[in-house]
C-alpha cells in the first residue's frame, strides 16, 4: 500500500479549496507496492507541456487551441533518452506532488534500437561500463535524494524483444550481452520503495506471435532473474510508442492470411496471453499501456509498421479503468508531436520504415518537434480534447 500517497490523497478530500494546498513531494518517504498508479495521477511533466504550449501558439487551425492546451495537461512519461539529459532530471522530478506519480523512460543501452536506424543511441556496443555510472548510477542517485515521491519507470523500450525476434541481425547478436546486462544493472539498483518498475515488452503484433510467448517470457525472466528478481518490478509496459487498439474484435490484422498464428490480436488479448507466459517464466505479470497515439485503427500496411503513423489520434488518457486486473493502467508514453524518424532518404539516420506508404511525410529526425503531425493527432484524438 502506498501508505503516504493515500494519506494525502485522504487530507484531499476533507480540505476545502481554499485550503487545500499543491506541495512537492510528500511529507515522509513514498513506498509503493501494488498498483502503483492507483488513487495518483500520472504527472504531467513541464518538459512535454512547454512544447505543447509553444504548439498551441502555431497552430494553422485556431480552432484546435483548446485541445493543444488540453494535452499539456495530460500525465506523460518524460524520456531520459541520453546521458545529458539527467542534468534536468531532478527539476521536473521534483514538480511531483503528493496526489501524483512520475513517469520516468529509461533509454540509453549501448548499441541501442538494434533492429533500426532512427532512434539508435549514444552509446557504442561495448561501452557497457558508461551505461552503468555515467547512466544509471546519476539518475540512481537523483531519486534515492527525493525518497518523498512516487515514480514508475520504464525500462528499455524494444530492448529485450529485439533478443528474441532479431537476433539474427548481427548489431542485435552483437548487443546481447550488453542488452542484458544493462537491463539486469537498472533493475536491480533501480530496485527503490518509491520506484516501481515495468520492464519494456514490446506488443502484441511482436512478442504475441504464438510462438514468440514462451521465448519472450523466457528472456524477460532470465534478466530479472539475474538482478536478483527485484521486489519493484510489477511487470510490463506494452505498445510504447505504439498504434495497436486495446480492445478489438476481429483485430486489426486478425483477418491477415498469418493472423491464425497470433491470437494477441490486441492489446488486451496480449496483455493476457504475454501475462500467462510470464507467469510460467517466473516474472510478475501485471502491465501498463501505451494509449497515446492509438485512436484510430486501420492505417498500417503492416502490423509491423512504427514510423509516424498517417492518420494517427490521441488515444484514451492516463486511467487505472482498463477493465483487466493485470492491466494496471493505460499511460501516455510517447511525447505526441516528437517524430519518430525522419523521411530524409538521404539522412544517415533514415529508415526505410519512415519512407512507408502508410508513414507521414514530411517528417524530421526521431525526437523533434512535428508540428502537422501534432496537429493530426489532436483532430482524431479519440476521445475528443477539449
Amino acid at each position: 500500500m502506498k501508505f503516504l500517497a493515500l494519506l494525502a490523497l485522504v487530507s484531499a478530500a476533507i480540505a476545502t479549496p481554499a485550503t487545500k494546498q499543491r506541495r512537492q513531494g510528500c511529507d515522509s518517504d513514498v513506498t509503493l507496492s501494488g498498483n502503483p498508479f492507483e488513487g495518483l495521477t500520472l504527472h504531467a511533466n513541464s518538459h512535454y507541456a512547454e512544447l505543447v504550449t509553444a504548439a498551441a501558439a502555431n497552430l494553422t487551425d485556431s480552432s484546435l487551441e483548446a485541445a493543444a492546451l488540453a494535452v499539456a495537461d495530460v500525465g506523460t512519461f518524460l524520456w531520459l533518452d541520453t546521458i545529458s539529459t539527467i542534468d534536468t532530471f531532478e527539476s521536473y522530478l521534483q514538480e511531483t506532488t503528493c496526489d501524483e506519480i512520475f513517469g520516468v523512460v529509461i533509454y540509453d543501452l549501448p548499441g541501442r534500437d538494434c533492429a533500426a536506424k532512427a532512434s539508435n543511441g549514444e552509446l557504442a556496443v561495448g561501452e557497457i561500463d558508461r551505461y552503468k555510472s555515467e547512466y544509471i548510477d546519476p539518475i540512481v542517485a537523483i531519486i534515492k535524494n527525493n525518497p518523498n515521491i512516487a515514480i514508475a519507470a520504464i525500462i528499455e523500450p524494444d530492448s529485450l524483444p529485439n533478443l528474441v525476434t532479431n537476433i539474427d541481425q548481427t548489431a542485435c547478436a552483437n548487443s546481447k550481452s550488453g542488452y542484458e546486462d544493462g537491463v539486469a544493472y537498472a533493475l536491480e539498483q533501480l530496485n527503490l520503495p518509491n520506484v516501481m518498475m515495468y520492464v519494456d515488452a514490446g506488443h502484441g503484433g511482436w512478442l504475441g506471435w504464438n510462438d514468440n510467448l514462451a521465448p519472450g517470457a523466457q528472456e524477460l525472466a532470465k534478466v530479472y532473474k539475474a538482478a536478483g528478481s527485484p521486489a519493484q518490478v510489477r511487470g510490463i509496459s506494452t505498445n510504447v510508442a505504439g498504434w495497436n487498439a486495446w480492445s478489438l474484435s476481429p483485430g486489426e490484422f486478425e483477418n491477415a492470411p498469418d493472423g491464425q498464428y497470433n491470437k494477441a490480436q490486441d492489446e488486451k488479448r496480449y496483455v493476457t496471453l504475454f501475462g500467462d507466459a510470464l507467469a510460467t517464466a517466473g516474472f510478475p505479470n501485471h502491465a501498463i499501456v501505451d494509449t497515446g497515439r492509438n485512436a484510430v485503427q486501420g492505417l498500417r500496411l503492416e502490423w509491423g509498421d512504427w514510423c509516424n503513423v498517417n492518420g494517427a489520434g490521441f488515444g484514451v488518457r492516463p486511467t487505472t479503468d482498463t477493465g483487466l486486473e493485470l492491466a494496471d493502467a493505460f499511460v501516455w508514453v510517447k511525447p505526441g508531436g516528437e517524430s519518430d524518424g525522419t523521411s530524409d532518404s538521404s539522412a544517415t539516420r533514415y529508415d526505410s520504415f519512415c519512407g512507408k506508404e502508410d508513414a507521414y511525410k514530411p517528417a524530421p529526425e526521431a525526437g523533434a518537434w512535428n508540428q502537422a503531425y501534432f496537429e493530426m493527432l489532436l483532430e482524431n484524438a479519440n476521445p475528443a480534447l477539449a
